[in-house]
């Protein structure tokens, strides 16, 4: 792994397709609900305006994982 791959690997998740096409963030989420069996929710959140909405949560989300993962979690303690 390069240090370029690296820095953008702590910013976001990147799936390498079985063709060797890198998708990253919103767009690599989207492909893995298309892996596991979400075709339909993947297609229609795949094409625009929607995949647009997709990469913008995806970045908040991203950019504030502390607490979206306090938020998320089933802990309240």
């Amino acid at each position: 792994m390069t240090d370029a791959l690296a820095a953008r690997c702590a910013g976001a998740v990147h799936v390498i397709t079985p063709e060797g096409t890198v998708v990253s963030a919103g767009r690599a989420s989207l492909y893995v609900l298309d892996r596991i069996g979400w075709h339909t929710v993947a297609a229609v959140c795949s094409t625009p305006p929607l995949v647009w909405l997709v990469e913008l949560g995806y970045r908040l989300i991203a950019r504030h994982r502390r607490f979206a993962s306090r938020f998320l979690s089933n802990e309240r303690g």
